[in-house]
Order: C-alpha cells, then structure tokens, then sequence
C-alpha cells in the first residue's frame, strides 16, 4: 500500500471527483484513476461507487478513510524528524488562517517571516476557524491560526496570541443609533446580522444573550466580517464587529454590559512532529502574545 496511492483515494474522498482529485494533485484523471484501482487491488475491495458523475465512498471506503489519513501523517511526520535533524528552515508549510485574521493581524508577522525565510514555500489557505480546527485535527494542516474555540479539543495545542474586543454596532441611519444608553433588550427587538451557524464568534453573541434570558433575531449571515460590516453599514441590521472593522460609516452603540472578547491565536496538533518552518512561525507567533493585563 504506496503512499501515492493514498494520496490519490483521500484526494477523490475529498473532492469527491476524480477530475478534482486530478487537478489537486496535478495529475490526470487517468492517472488518478489507476492509482485507485491498484489500490483496490491491494485490499481486495471496491472503494468507490460511480453512478453517472456522482463519486461516492463504499462500505470499505470508509472504514479505510480514517486510517489512510493516519498513515500519512505518521509518514509525513517521520519523514520530517528526519528533516529537522540538519536544522535547515526549508520545505513547505501548511498553515490556515481566518480571512479576517490574515487581513488584519498576519501580514507584518507574513512578511518578517518571508523575509527570513525565503527558502520555505507557503502554502496559505483562508478558512473558517472551524475548518480549521478540523485540518489540523486530521493532519491537512501544520499550524492554523485563527479564533479560539470556547471548549477546544484536547488533542490541540491552543494558544492565544491576542484578544479582540468586539463591540455592537449599526448603521448611521438605524432607529438603535438614535437611542442613548442601549439595553440588550432593545437590540432583541431588532434584525441582527451575524456570522454563520456554528462558528465560535456568533457561539459567543448568543450565549451573552443567552445568559441574560434573551434571544437574537439573526436576518442574514455570513462568515466574511467585511461583508457584516457592510450589510451594518447600507441597515440591515445591528452586528458585533472587532475595533479593526469599526470606522465612521458605524455607529458603535453604548451597550450596558461589559465588553466581548474573543481570543485569537494558534494551534498545533500535540502529537504531530512541527517541522522547524512551522517552529519558526510559531517563534514569531509568541512573540505577538498580548500580556494579560494587570489588576490595578
């Protein structure tokens, strides 16, 4: 069973298409195609089922997929505690990070990084915080550096570079910014436009309303916090934004209730060898950590 071969199966799993799996791993379909059938030659069972242009795993698919990622990454991992041995940054790094995290706290840290690193190739993929997690879970991704999960999973390493104040806002023109002081109460009575089901930022919003027995009338979602602010701006609704997104076309609203944070930062998974591009980066990670802040 060759690697190559288990590269090609969780690239059709994923993609769900030989012809994407042909792309992503800047193959022909053909040739991902035979990599599949001397892999299903190998164990003696079908993989996947095709029905018309529909590619879907079989029973044996998928008793094997989660094995097949777990192979790769003790290769991939013994292959590069070899590499670290002569102490050389080089190679590639897979990191992901939140479009909103990439655009407003990773590119001074991106370009030091570049910079003294020239040799490393970096692979930079914009994903949810969610998806995220779940990469490096499975071994995808080296590093992630994103939204910090209220419970995180223990397998992680999870560390907290710097916090975000989010505070409530809406347009100039909504009926909320004519009001004073606003209550929690008031912002109930009004659409609010928040980031998507299950992501741990809009998590956040609702358990403080949660915990003072209200609830959030959710209008629209969207992950991309410059499209909240956008839809804030034109008065579909109040949002919660950080204090990077936060300009004259919003009205931040004086909200009787102490600020939210959410923390941002890194993850690793603890049982995965960090090649020494990744400790690099991370180097440069902790030296971004805010202080925790001094009781007076």
């Amino acid at each position: 069973m060759d690697t190559q071969s288990l590269q090609a199966f969780l690239a059709v799993a994923d993609n769900g298409s030989f012809s994407l799996a042909g792309e992503q791993l800047y193959l022909t379909q053909p040739a991902v195609s035979k990599r599949i059938a001397t892999l299903e030659e190998q164990i003696g069972a079908r993989l996947f089922d095709r029905i018309g242009r529909r590619v879907s795993l079989t029973e044996a698919g998928q008793v094997l997929l989660p094995r097949a990622r777990e192979i790769l990454v003790m290769v991939n991992d013994s292959r590069q505690a070899l590499a670290n041995l002569a102490g050389d940054i080089r190679g590639s790094l897979i990191m992901a990070t939140s479009h909103h995290i990439g655009l407003h706290r990773l590119p001074p840290i991106l370009k030091t990084y570049t910079q003294a690193h020239p040799e490393v190739r970096m692979d930079l993929r914009f994903l949810d915080s969610e998806q995220a997690y779940q990469g490096v879970l499975t071994g995808e991704l080296e590093v992630a550096v994103v939204t910090l999960a209220p419970a995180p999973d223990p397998r992680l390493t999870v560390v907290p570079v710097w916090v975000d104040r989010l505070h409530f806002v809406c347009g100039k023109d909504h009926p909320l910014a004519k009001q004073g002081r606003v209550a929690l109460t008031a912002l109930s009575e009004h659409d609010a436009v928040l980031p998507g089901h299950l992501t741990f930022t809009r998590d956040i919003v609702l358990d403080t309303f949660a915990q003072n027995g209200l609830q959030v009338n959710v209008g629209l979602s969207t992950n991309y916090l410059e499209t909240l602010k956008m839809m804030v701006t034109i008065g579909l609704g109040w949002s919660v934004l950080p204090e990077t997104l936060i300009d004259k076309e919003l009205h931040r609203l004086p909200i009787e209730l102490p600020p939210i944070e959410r923390p941002l930062g890194y993850l690793v998974h603890k049982s995965r060898t960090l090649s020494n591009a990744a400790r690099s980066m991370l180097t440069l990670l902790d030296d971004e950590i805010t202080p925790p802040a001094r009781s007076p």
